[in-house]
């Protein structure tokens, strides 16, 4: 799996970019804000549809103009592929694989395997269970269509049956239609949740060894998923909690809810870790991360490491560039000096300098 080539129109900040990329390792440095992230940002919208900001789709096309193109050429098992991203302020995008559009976005999951890595998720066991259950979601709707297919339907039980919990305080005789939407989602949430505990049991038989390597054998990190309904079943849960929900309003147990505990020596670290132990972790997870593509998808996926670099101590960042030798890797920093005294070899360098990309000789 690679990615060959990348052109953007009026996308953020480039009014035009066309780069051709390396199939190992592609360094992006500059200064801050000269559109480095742009460029991963691009790559990971192909692959997943959204934007790993969180930003709408009219806010990725360029200042005053009303459309905005991304191209993507890439390989994947020997076979060339071209995805195409139509971007419009007061439209919905449109989407092209191979130049045929497609009108559902979960076609275009799994095209591209991606690992994104950001001085964000260095945080993600610090952070709330929405930011662990989000990590869940992502990796798992991308290794697995059918996940992601049950997700949006849990989800929008989840959405139907607050509602009704809402009109139910406003009309009594709502009540008895309450039944049919608890048994879709015990339906929904018990799939998506044995689908979650799964992945944690294959992230395990990775994470363990990883983990021992960066801590020179002193820790041993476990994952393990913690539900909302804490031991009960789902449906138990969801029927004995139904008079809390209705004065709430609220749907308060499911996988919506739930979360994951990281523990270091048997330690919680969400609560009690020092901020290197939590840093450490989130590595070795993204590190796990990579490893279980390989296994699952049976391809090496495509790494975009934005400005992580800086975030880790010099130790952290040799573990990190040793790992990804093997892997076609775009890398964003401000500048080089992170692989000063370094045995890591880039083989593409571009600067970027105010949405102007040069490819350095090196």
């Amino acid at each position: 799996m690679r990615i060959d080539s990348l052109k953007l129109k009026n996308f953020r900040n480039y009014e035009y970019l066309k780069i051709d990329l390396d199939p190992k390792i592609n360094i992006f440095y500059g200064d801050n804000a000269a559109g480095k992230t742009n460029i991963l940002e691009a790559i990971y919208l192909c692959g997943t549809t959204k934007s790993h900001r969180g930003a709408k789709d009219k806010e990725l096309i360029r200042l005053n103009e009303d459309e905005a193109h991304i191209g993507l050429e890439y390989e994947k098992r020997g076979v060339a592929g071209r995805i195409d991203f139509h971007l419009k302020r007061n439209a919905p995008k449109g989407i092209a694989i191979n130049r045929i559009p497609i009108y559902k976005a979960s076609e275009l999951f799994g095209l591209l395997s991606l690992v994104f890595f950001s001085p964000e998720d260095l945080n993600i066991i610090k952070n709330g269970p929405s930011e662990r259950r989000r990590f869940l979601d992502i990796e798992l709707s991308a290794l697995n269509r059918i996940y992601l297919h049950q997700l949006y339907r849990y989800l929008s039980v989840v959405h139907h049956r607050n509602a009704l919990l809402k009109d139910i305080d406003k009309n009594e005789k709502l009540l008895k239609t309450l039944d049919i939407w608890d048994e879709q989602l015990v339906q929904y949430g018990v799939e998506i949740e044995n689908y979650r505990i799964d992945f944690i049991e294959k992230i395990n038989d990775i994470i363990s060894y990883i983990h021992m390597n960066l801590t020179s054998g002193k820790e041993s990190l476990h994952l393990s998923y913690e539900s909302s309904h804490k031991g009960e079943q789902l449906k138990d849960a969801v029927f004995n909690l139904r008079e809390r929900d209705l004065r709430q309003k609220n749907t308060m147990v499911g996988p919506h809810r739930d979360d994951i505990c990281f523990s270091v020596n048997g330690l919680d670290i969400r609560k009690y870790g020092s901020q290197g132990q939590q840093r450490t972790a989130a590595l070795s997870l993204k590190l796990a991360e990579i490893e279980l593509v390989k296994r699952t998808a049976n391809e090496i996926p495509i790494l975009l490491l934005d400005d992580v670099l800086s975030e880790l101590d010099r130790n952290r960042q040799q573990d990190l560039l040793y790992s990804i030798h093997d892997t076609q890797t775009l890398l964003t920093c401000t500048g080089l000096d992170e692989f000063i005294q370094s045995k890591f070899t880039a083989n593409k360098i571009f600067k970027v300098n105010n949405a102007q990309v040069e490819n350095e000789l090196i």
